[in-house]
């Protein structure tokens, strides 16, 4: 009886058998999972934050030299050989006048001095023959000299109704256009010239005070997500704007970076507080361990975390001071770091989860 309870148990069993290995068989040929994407986490640069030591200003990129262009006598514009945003070089003619009465009046200014020219020679030649005073002979002379000097200023005037750049630069705009009449010193364009870039803020009139040229800023533009500019502040009007209230600034880029930017481009100004020039985080980038000890999680150029211990001072509503550990172009975990683990691959964003292809130290 044993025996037939043993091939029962067998015949049960043996039904599953083939089953079992082909089961076995399809699950050895299956591939190994693919590995995770890495991680997007959100990463935001110390100071920068809203509402953190780091005050913002829009503002607008000027050339550092910028030259309203005009011409030295009023007339009918006739011709305009420049548009708004195009590269000119130095002598380039821009715009040209009617040079009708201007050749008019050189060409009489040069026919009266022919004429006293003739009168001196002859005054000359009286003069030797003791036919006229010394005095007359030199009225004369100041007369020719006078219509010499008449014709030269005709002359120029002649030139005058070309404008020609005087230095190599860009059209920033154009303020008049052909067929229009124009009065002597009236703009027409504006040349931006090489060289330096830099951003037109204003002030508060209420915190005038906490600013000073010489201090450092970063532009942002906005056309370049995550791109910060370093600059500093060039120059802070001595007065206030009447209506506004303001101060007129100016923020010079770095001459290393001042390409990155076009000129009319929108940017936005960061300009630490002066009352509180520390670093600053949100509170949910900053990771306590059991030791008591504070640290933070940094993406590195290869887009790896970094885990980097940090010396905090005063805590805030919802950010802390960060004293040490930490430079200004850091980008670090903003929330989630108790998910991280070092060394880990990941994709940085800002907080429109925007990738962040491009980090400035």
């Amino acid at each position: 009886m044993a025996w037939v309870s043993k091939q029962r148990v067998a015949l049960r069993v043996r039904p599953w058998l083939p089953c079992l290995l082909l089961l076995g068989v399809l699950g050895c040929g299956k591939e190994a999972p693919a590995p995770d994407a890495p991680r997007r986490v959100l990463v935001v640069q110390p100071g920068t934050a809203a509402g953190m030591a780091g005050l913002a200003f829009a503002g607008e990129v000027h050339a550092r030299e910028e030259s309203p262009l005009a011409f030295r006598v009023g007339g009918h514009l006739v011709k305009r050989r420049a548009e708004a945003g195009q590269v000119v070089k130095r002598g380039e003619v821009l715009a040209e006048l009617d040079p009708g009465d201007a050749r008019l009046q050189a060409d009489a200014a040069e026919a009266d001095m022919a004429r006293l020219s003739g009168d001196l020679a002859r005054y000359r030649v009286l003069l030797a023959q003791k036919l006229v005073s010394q005095s007359a002979f030199d009225a004369q002379q100041a007369a020719y000299r006078a219509a010499r000097a008449k014709y030269a200023l005709m002359r120029h005037q002649d030139d005058y109704t070309q404008l020609r750049a005087p230095r190599d630069g860009v059209i920033a705009s154009r303020q008049a256009e052909a067929g229009q009449v124009v009065a002597a010193g009236q703009t027409v364009f504006l040349l931006a010239a090489d060289g330096g870039r830099e951003v037109a803020i204003s002030l508060p009139e209420s915190r005038i005070r906490d600013f000073h040229t010489g201090q450092a800023a970063w532009v942002l533009p906005w056309s370049a997500p995550g791109v910060r500019l370093p600059a500093q502040i060039r120059e802070i009007a001595a007065a206030a704007d009447p209506q506004t209230r303001t101060y007129a600034a100016r923020v010079a880029l770095a001459p290393d970076v001042a390409g990155q930017v076009t000129l009319g481009q929108s940017a936005q100004v960061l300009l630490a507080d002066s009352a509180d020039a520390a670093l600053q985080l949100p509170l949910a980038a900053i990771q306590r361990d059991d030791a008591g000890r504070s640290a933070v999680w940094v993406v590195d150029a290869a887009h790896k975390l970094q885990r980097r211990q940090v010396v905090l001072g005063p805590f805030g509503e919802a950010s802390a001071t960060v004293r040490e550990g930490l430079a200004a172009g850091d980008w670090v975990v903003a929330a989630g770091g108790h998910l991280l683990a070092e060394g880990e691959r990941v994709v940085p964003v800002d907080r429109s989860n925007r990738p962040i292809a491009r980090q400035v130290p």
